[in-house]
């Protein structure tokens, strides 16, 4: 039976990658020129622009003239943009930022006039099975995807979802390709056959495009003639997606899937990419977590008027970003660093609008501000440009004070560059959204430290024979040879890793609020200092990471021996905890790939803010500040602080035997120099996850 392919033309638009911004723009401006001309004179029906609006503002920046051009297309359905802002990393990006991503794209595609939408996710390296959650509250009921999705047919049911799994991708270049329609349909047939084995009876779906790829000024002829090639097995109309979901309607129920998708059986899923340049991922989560605190402060406050535009440019720098081949860390040193500018900005303007509000709250009143669910209680850091009596001093900066720099009508001199001294407070019992005065330490301390210990009434560290144990449970730091690249990890089949052993340990701070260990860790390569601190009364310790990488090609982890193999582990994703399972047993180095086409299963996992294991034998939850990865082995949890290697694809890459990107050289990415990580270990529950998560990440001093 002949089928029916309804094929959509697009391009997918990386705003950089494998090279800069400002130089994919100028090819921007040369396809969508193209696109436009062949969508005026009906030379295309209709054309889909990647699901995402921040390529059509890029170009409307440099090319204003033909917005009045876009807004028509738009209206009579020829050309299809939005919902997203930009096409997000899903598992790299909170629930806000997700939420930010379409309701920024969705007031952007409505203003041009478009109002259908798809959630079209066709590059990202696995889905979240919350994105769909998020998809329907802002209207939108049906997804398209391909990475993750393993033996899947063309239509199935994800989350309740109707939803199109792009079988062979989105990636269909052989119109471009210069040869003979002959050999065009020949690679075309192909194709075809595949997408057609995971189809219904009638219709298939064919994506015609490719990353930056303009329309060949003649593709309605080609098809026409390949038509007649292909004429007892296929025929070729050009629609959109949208034509499609129309024609299978009530073909998605025959598979059902309520998960997320991350099986990279069929398709590349570059695990990797969660501890590639992690420097990336920790300003990320940074700027993540100060602006949405800075939104709520701001509602708090009711300045949202006052601050309603700035935040937008805010989160739109921040949403640039989380662009998969950005925040996955898989581009150009050059790319990362332009990222690296823009993370800096966010900062400027999340701090500076604290100071803002401070100025006007004025200053000298310290108080805290709880915007967790839960109540808060703990010790609080805060400066002050004056001395503050009661008040435990632990450090002091050089700088000018805040409240002159947000005064408008002052200017700073030199004889206000003074010193900034930093204090610790303790609050109690703060209910959520509610502000309290800092008080000085008032309760008893119930810490204890020496040389070679650290304890309060809730957590222990103890160093013994030069190994460390932190509520009895091993803790230490392991380096593994790294043969991979920015997307994937591969082990050296032979190498079990090389564990940091305890050089010395030290106290360098004991105060009646807190307490601090300087650990010094050290393997044949580097020296790496861990400051672990614990407050009074606090249900976890602190763990603080300085080095100098001076290896290449490396892994390192911070690992944690629980007293059994680990099966479950709850990891948070888009602000909510999942449940996964592993098979503990599974050792990637026995099952590297010898044929094409294969990326090595693995037991890693993407999280955001922390985890928690929490079996009937093993227990314990981490809270880190960026530090997106984990993996099981046995009884071991692993979590990478850093990963260092040189290329963006390595055509050798023992564990993808496929290339998924250019073999660039990119000397960032091996991580030397200064490096630093940060966790925040405890023992619990998931109330235990929550209360650690709130005093790591909620709570803002006004």
């Amino acid at each position: 039976m002949k089928k029916h392919v309804i094929a959509y033309l697009h391009t997918h638009w990386d705003r950089e990658w494998y090279r800069e911004f400002e130089i994919f723009r100028l090819r921007l401006l040369r396809v969508f020129d193209n696109i436009l001309e062949l969508l005026v004179k009906n030379k295309i029906p209709s054309f889909y622009f990647d699901g995402q609006v921040s390529a059509l503002e890029d170009y409307l920046k440099l090319r204003p003239e033909m917005e009045e051009t876009v807004q028509m297309l738009v209206k009579h359905k020829k050309l299809f943009i939005g919902p997203f802002y930009c096409l997000i990393d899903e598992f790299l990006t909170d629930k806000t930022c997700f939420e930010k991503n379409l309701e920024i794209g969705i007031k952007t595609a409505k203003k041009y006039g478009c109002n259908d939408f798809i959630g079209y996710l066709p590059d990202t390296f696995g889905h979240s099975k919350n994105a769909v959650d998020i998809l329907m509250d802002y209207g939108i009921d049906k997804c398209m995807v391909w990475r993750g999705c393993g033996d899947f047919p063309s239509e199935f049911k994800w989350c309740g979802m109707d939803t199109v799994n792009l079988v062979r991708g989105y990636f269909h270049d052989v119109f471009s390709i210069k040869t003979d329609l002959k050999t065009k349909a020949e690679i075309l047939k192909k194709e075809l056959d595949k997408i057609a084995e995971k189809s219904g009876e009638k219709y298939l779906l064919l994506p015609i495009g490719a990353d930056h790829l303009g329309v060949e000024p003649d593709i309605t002829e080609q098809i026409a003639a390949i038509n007649e090639i292909l004429k007892d097995d296929y025929y070729i109309t050009l629609g959109s997606p949208f034509d499609y979901f129309g024609r299978v309607d009530g073909t998605f129920d025959r598979f059902k899937w309520n998960d997320e998708l991350r099986d990279n059986s069929k398709t590349f899923t570059l695990q990797g990419c969660y501890s590639s340049r992690l420097d990336l991922k920790k300003l990320n989560v940074e700027c993540t977590y100060k602006l949405d605190l800075v939104s709520r402060l701001v509602k708090n406050e009711r300045e949202e008027k006052n601050y309603d535009t700035v935040l937008e440019h805010a989160y739109k720098m921040l949403l640039q970003n989380q662009a998969h081949d950005s925040i996955c860390g898989c581009s150009t040193d050059d790319v990362h660093r332009e990222n690296k500018i823009r993370y800096k900005k966010i900062l400027q303007i999340a701090n500076g609008i604290i100071d803002e509000i401070k100025f006007k709250n004025e200053f000298s009143k310290k108080k805290i501000l709880n915007l967790s669910d839960r109540p808060f209680t703990g010790i609080v850091e805060f400066e002050s440009a004056e001395p503050q009596d009661g008040y435990e001093k632990i450090s002091f900066r050089k700088g000018f004070d805040s409240e002159l720099l947000a005064d408008t009508q002052r200017i700073p001199v030199t004889e206000d560059y003074k010193n900034i001294y930093k204090y610790l407070a303790e609050v109690e019992n703060i209910k959520p959204n509610e502000t309290e005065f800092i008080m000085p330490v008032f309760s008893q301390t119930d810490l204890n430290i020496t040389d070679c210990s650290l304890e309060n009434s809730n957590m222990s560290l103890q160093i013994k024979n030069e190994k460390i144990f932190i509520n009895g449970i091993r803790f230490g730091i392991i380096d593994f040879t790294d043969l991979g690249d920015s997307y994937n990890n591969a082990p050296d089949a032979n190498d079990y890793g090389t564990e940091f052993r305890v050089l010395r340990s030290k106290i360098v701070m004991n105060t009646q609020s807190r307490a601090a260990l300087k650990i010094d860790f050290e393997s044949k390569w580097d020296v790496v200092s861990v400051i672990a601190t614990l407050d009074k009364h606090s249900a976890n310790i602190k763990l603080e990471y300085n080095w100098e990488n001076s290896r290449k090609n490396h892994l390192l982890c911070a690992y944690y021996m629980l007293g059994d193999v680990i099966s479950t582990v709850y990891s948070e994703d888009m602000n909510t905890l999942i449940k996964r399972t592993f098979d503990s047993d599974y050792d990637i180095r026995k099952n590297l790939p010898s044929q094409k086409g294969i990326e090595a299963k693995t037991n890693t996992a993407p999280m955001q803010r922390g985890l928690l294991i929490d079996e009937a034998i093993n227990n314990i939850g981490v809270i880190t500040k960026g530090l997106t990865q984990y993996e099981i082995f046995k009884n071991f949890l692993l979590i990478p602080i850093l990963r260092a290697t040189g290329q963006i694809s390595n055509p050798q890459n023992p564990a993808r035997t496929t290339p998924a990107g250019p073999p660039l050289e990119v000397e960032d990415l091996q991580m030397l120099g200064k490096n630093n990580a940060e966790m925040y270990v405890f023992f619990g529950n998931e109330n235990a996850f929550y209360d650690t998560l709130n005093q790591v990440y909620n709570y803002i001093i006004v």
